[in-house]
């Protein structure tokens, strides 16, 4: 398997777990077409969007996430990954994987949200300060003239 464009230990989780679950990288299509979205020039120009199909479960990952093909491809796999655990713990064959010490999928997730409403509510103030200035500016206009 590649190394790619995020830390060793990251890198090293996700061989360890795709050993433990069996997904060969021989078994996996890999493609790369445009992204869409928020990127502006360099996505236009590059192929950064990463798609994945794992050939025995006939699972399909499409990932534009971030701007990097290195880092998407690296996304790509853990979501195969994840989506190859819960299959197999669906099936009743959870006991049967056993995950490498110290793997958190996703353990970020909660943190993220926080600072994204952190950062929304920040926006939506910053726009009512805005409002009010604005308001402030006019009412002193008048009070001139």
């Amino acid at each position: 398997m590649p190394d790619f464009a995020v830390s060793e230990e990251k890198n090293r989780l996700l061989r360890q777990k795709m050993e433990a679950l069996r997904i060969l990288e021989k078994d996996i299509v890999e493609k790369f077409i445009r992204s869409s979205g928020h990127g502006g020039q360099k996505l236009n120009k590059t192929s950064s969007c990463v798609y994945l199909k794992h050939l025995p479960t006939g699972i399909e990952i499409k990932c534009m996430r971030e701007r990097s093909q290195s880092i998407n491809r690296f996304l790509a796999r853990r979501e195969l990954a994840e989506r190859i655990e819960a299959m197999a713990a669906a099936e009743g064959h959870g006991d049967a994987v056993s995950l490498p010490a110290g793997f958190q999928p996703h353990a970020r997730i909660a943190e993220i949200e926080k600072i994204r409403r952190q950062k929304a509510r920040r926006k939506r103030k910053t726009k009512e300060k805005e409002k009010g200035k604005e308001k402030g500016e006019n009412s002193q206009a008048k009070e001139v003239f």
